[in-house]
């Protein structure tokens, strides 16, 4: 069976430098160039990235070249076999995961709603975790790389809500929570103190690994999410990729899969993507603005 991990563009974390800086556009022109193509293309899948919460308060983890803003995040295995590393998520958690929690969708959730309820979204297969598509209304929507919002046991499968764990790990650690950091994408905190001291909360059925149902760097995108997006691309009209520099190759491949189809690609993000060679209309844009002159277009 074929599996597939997620992994980043490359050893160096961004794009190729350029001679001059990429073009910004203007909401208004980029909306219009966005209804053109929603207009020969309409039934659309739409892969979605990090750029479409940053409105919502959730950090991003890339600048505008793809190259990191912050240390990497977890990794898989480290946090499977490293007490240490777990010690650590869990207790950044503390202070991360209510910025999650407490997000609300903004303008650009509500205005992808809007073109599945006009029939220009197939599905929307979104690299975040945060479920704000789901809370602005989208019914179609594939959870690429897993849920925050709750947690599974690596051991037994047992489920619960993230709330629950993150309750527990409170009450467990109460000194935590007077700890202040700036918050990092995916419920993790930038804070960086002796975390040696933090008890875990393990499974309560059988004592197992709990971990947010989230697939962490170096895990695998489970196949039936990767197989649901191929086929909605195969039967789409084409793929827009909103909000992402596409620099993991989890999303990436999608736009790969769209070239061997034959099927046009427009990416709208506020700075570069991987797929500038692929794609046939490339909008460095504000995604809000111009997703709502887009609809005004249409």
């Amino acid at each position: 069976m074929r599996t597939y991990r997620t992994r980043p563009f490359s050893s160096n974390q961004r794009l190729p430098d350029l001679e001059t800086p990429p073009v910004l556009h203007e909401p208004e022109q980029a909306g219009e160039l966005l209804a053109e193509f929603i207009h020969c293309h309409p039934r659309l899948m739409i892969l979605t990235g990090a750029g479409v919460s940053t409105d919502s308060g959730i950090p991003d983890y890339r600048d505008g070249d793809g190259a990191w803003k912050r240390k990497q995040p977890v990794q898989h295995r480290e946090f499977m076999e490293s007490y240490e590393t777990r010690q650590r998520y869990w207790g950044r958690s503390l202070i991360g995961w209510p910025v999650i929690r407490n997000a609300k969708p903004n303008p650009s959730h509500f205005h992808i709603a809007e073109l599945e309820m006009r029939n220009h979204s197939s599905l929307v297969v979104t690299q975040n975790v945060d479920r704000l598509h789901q809370k602005a209304g989208t019914q179609g929507v594939s959870d690429l790389h897993g849920r925050a919002d709750e947690v599974l046991c690596m051991s037994c499968g047992y489920r619960c809500s993230r709330e629950e764990v993150h309750e527990r790990c409170a009450e467990l650690n109460p000194t935590f929570q007077d700890y202040k950091a700036e918050a990092a994408p995916d419920g993790d905190a930038d804070l960086n103190v002796d975390f040696s001291g933090f008890r875990l909360a393990d499974c309560p059925r059988c004592s197992g690994i709990l971990k947010p149902d989230v697939v962490f760097f170096g895990d695998f995108v489970p196949k039936q999410r990767v197989d649901l997006a191929k086929d909605t691309l195969k039967a789409s009209d084409g793929l827009l990729v909103i909000g992402s520099s596409l620099m993991v190759y989890s999303g990436f491949r999608f736009c790969r899969y769209a070239k061997e189809l034959g099927k046009p690609i427009a990416t709208l993000n506020l700075g570069r993507t991987r797929a500038e060679a692929l794609a046939e209309l490339k909008l460095n844009a504000r995604i809000g603005e111009t997703l709502r002159a887009s609809l005004d277009h249409l």
